[in-house]
């Protein structure tokens, strides 16, 4: 093993300091501190800044690259795979390129994984309102090397696993962006299929004009709120019901953990916790609180914590409609959070009593049922599989790195 400093073995950058008046112009999108979580980026709307032709190649993101944060959650940090071309770095970003030829970046880049995870980096913060790591305290990080061909092989592996992920989240994607389109055109275009196979509103379907909604809906359809198609149990304060003893537990799920999935620093919570603040894979879970998020739970048998609907649908409603519907109903809270230039920060029992939405008949919701049951149980499989290949990776990442597992010569 060879020890030696992250100073010797690669070129550190802080990204671009954003000013607003000084950065007027024509904008390039930029990675900011939020658009960088554990082993991953959130590309959607990325922030835009203007970069001058001599600071493209300094601020600029090569294939390998690793990016951590300096401050806020000082560590957290990705690879940079040329998701997005040209992209560049603001100011709260650490920019770290292998220059060792002796060093593999992938290798590199699972021992920072696995130190900013494990807190192994604490030692190197500076401790003030934020906590910060700053460039020379990142230089002078110590880390044993094993050989060359040891550490491209530990790399390759855990990438493998990365890419078969990051497959199945572009996978799931298309699968969301097909259920969205169908459910779309059933439920917003009114075109679903008539008892003909022909599409309902563009075949002369008989539409009625409905005051409460302000717009034509097909003949014979009811209007009503939220409450009509699913009932909504708020999870526990969990702190309260803490695992005694040798009582059997479960994980804590709050909006962390429906972002990111359990973690090694999940809470607990007792297993004897009431049936209905349970989940198990499939269910549908609403964030009402800061964020506004409905999507299908796959982190297996937890207990849900406050500030979570767990959405159990009524009876003679289908699972995939509530689904939809909700998400599709949340960009209408949304709309009124701008509308009153606030924040949302919660929603309440009064918002989903004073929503209207449309209730199509039983039939018309069964027919949607068959047609859209098999793209959800392929997302629901393709998140499973990603549980588990993230469990992997985390179990073997620290086991490989310290050198409990080894490959076979």
């Amino acid at each position: 093993m060879r020890k030696c400093k992250i100073g010797e073995i690669a070129e550190l950058c802080l990204g671009k300091m954003l000013d607003r008046e000084k950065n007027k112009g024509e904008y390039e999108p930029y990675l900011a501190n939020a658009n960088v979580q554990w082993g991953r980026f959130e590309l959607n709307d990325l922030p835009l800044m203007k970069f001058e032709e001599k600071e493209q190649e300094r601020y600029g993101l090569k294939y390998g690259d690793i990016v951590m944060c300096e401050g806020g959650e000082p560590g957290r940090c990705a690879i940079w795979r040329n998701e997005v071309p040209n992209m560049k770095i603001q100011k709260a970003l650490h920019r770290i390129r292998v220059t060792d030829d002796s060093v593999d970046y992938r290798y590199l880049y699972y021992w920072f994984l696995i130190a900013g995870r494990q807190d192994l980096l604490k030692g190197n913060f500076i401790e003030t309102t934020i906590k910060h790591l700053t460039g020379e305290r990142l230089k002078e990080i110590e880390i044993e090397l094993p050989s060359h061909s040891s550490q491209k092989k530990i790399g390759v592996l855990l990438e493998n696993i990365d890419a078969k992920i990051e497959s199945n989240r572009k996978c799931i994607n298309v699968l969301e962006s097909m259920a969205k389109t169908l459910y779309d055109y059933w439920f917003v275009q009114f075109d679903f299929p008539d008892a003909d196979g022909r599409p309902y509103k563009t075949s002369g379907g008989k539409m009625e004009w409905n005051e409460t909604l302000s717009q034509e809906i097909p003949a014979g359809w009811e209007v009503d709120n939220l409450f009509r198609i699913a009932s909504y149990v708020n999870g526990l304060a969990c702190q309260k019901y803490r695992p005694q003893g040798n009582e059997e537990s479960l994980p804590v799920i709050k909006i962390r953990e429906m972002h990111e999935g359990v973690r090694p620093d999940t809470e607990s919570v007792s297993a004897n916790i009431p049936l209905d603040n349970v989940i198990c894979d499939g269910d549908i879970l609403f964030s009402w609180s800061a964020t506004l998020e409905i999507q299908y739970w796959t982190g297996g048998k937890a207990g849900l914590n406050q500030h979570i609907f767990k959405v159990i649908p009524s009876e003679d409603i289908p699972k995939e409609y509530v689904y939809h519907q909700l998400k599709e109903y949340i960009v209408n809270f949304v709309k009124i959070a701008e509308a009153r230039k606030t924040t949302m920060g919660h929603i309440t029992q009064d918002h989903l009593k004073f929503s209207r939405i449309v209730i199509p008949p039983y039939e018309v919701l069964r027919r949607f049922e068959e047609r859209m049951k098999p793209i959800h149980k392929q997302m629901v499989k393709c998140n499973q599989e990603n549980r588990k290949l993230i469990y992997l990776r985390d179990f073997l990442l620290p086991m490989l790195m310290n050198g409990q597992v080894t490959f076979r010569q």
